[in-house]
Order: C-alpha cells, then sequence, then structure tokens
C-alpha cells in the first residue's frame, strides 16, 4: 500500500497554484512509494479555521492507513490548531511537517483576531508523530523567529534551517528526506 501524505496549503490569494510547486516536488522527492494528496482549502485569501477543520478532518478520515501530515504556512498554523483542539479521526498520523508556519502574536504583523493557539498546544498534538519544523532565515513572509517559537513549546521537535524563502525555492527535498525517514 502506497503511503498517503496530506499537504495543507497556505493562505493568501492565489496560495493554491503557488504551493502546488512544492507539492510536486515533494511528489517527486518521495516517489510511486507515496501519495500526496493536495486537497484545495476554501477562501484561500481570507483563512477562516472554522472553514478550512471540516476539510481537514474529512480528509484525515479518508487516510486508508497510517498518515503524515504537511502544512505551509498558514496551513501549517491551521494544522496544529486543529490537531491540538480537535477530535481526531481513529487513524495513526505519522509525521507532522510544518513549513514557515506564522507563530500567533510572535511579531505585531501576525495578530490577528481568532489568531491564536491553545494553552498548551504543543502537548495536545499526536503523541506518536514526529514533528519536523522547516524555515528559512531569508523568509519575507513569515519571521524565522516564528519556527523557535513553535521549537519552544512542541517537545521533541526537529529543527531544520533551509533555505529559499517562503517557498524554499520551491524545493523541499529536505521534507521529503524526513518522510522517508518515519
Amino acid at each position: 500500500m502506497r503511503k498517503e501524505i496530506i499537504f495543507i496549503h497556505g493562505g493568501g490569494d492565489g496560495a493554491y497554484e503557488a504551493d502546488q510547486k512544492l507539492v510536486a516536488s515533494l511528489q517527486q522527492a518521495l516517489g510511486t512509494d507515496y501519495t500526496v494528496r493536495y486537497p484545495q482549502m476554501p477562501n484561500e485569501g481570507n483563512p477562516d479555521y472554522m472553514l478550512w477543520k471540516g476539510h481537514i478532518h474529512r480528509e484525515i478520515a479518508a487516510l486508508q492507513g497510517e498518515g503524515i501530515l504537511v502544512g505551509h504556512s498558514v496551513g501549517g498554523y491551521i494544522l496544529v490548531k486543529y490537531l491540538s483542539q480537535e477530535p481526531l479521526p481513529d487513524k495513526l498520523i505519522k509525521g507532522i511537517c510544518l513549513i514557515a508556519p506564522p507563530y500567533p502574536g510572535g511579531d505585531e504583523q501576525w495578530q490577528f483576531e481568532g489568531f491564536s493557539l491553545p494553552d498548551g498546544f504543543g502537548y495536545k498534538l499526536p503523541f506518536n508523530a514526529r514533528i519536523f519544523l522547516y524555515h528559512s532565515p531569508d523568509d519575507q513572509t513569515v519571521p524565522f523567529a516564528h519556527m523557535r517559537l513553535y521549537a519552544t513549546h512542541i517537545p521533541g521537535a526537529i529543527v531544520r534551517e533551509t533555505a529559499g524563502g517562503h517557498q524554499l525555492n520551491n524545493d523541499v527535498s529536505v521534507v521529503a528526506n524526513d518522510i522517508m525517514s518515519l
């Protein structure tokens, strides 16, 4: 059986299309033993947790076996929020890969109504999942310091400093290598 990955794209106008390049890079690096599912989230220009969580829940529920979750930017933040406060379908999540997720209140530009995580969120994530954080110091969209905030709150997270800005130069081979190690 092919291993399944769900990739949740970032937010903002054109985010789904922009992140297709990341998905293509991931699928190419992983090869035919993996299937990367890439659902389009509603209202990408103005992401809303309440709208996205139902889609994420259905995607996880549809996994045929163990799953690996990847979230880019706002998609990573929403994935963390979902996993830390919603009951999961009866599925084993083997890995969680978070690429440049913004941290709520991480700086003045990332403070919005409803943009928050529950207290102790890092301890509420699936206990059996290995968690990876990826961020580039030259990210012009989400400050690099946000990765350290996540790392502080997620015990045991594996931190990877990458290159290539917010989109990692559309090369997520480092993510693929970690997925293949699971």
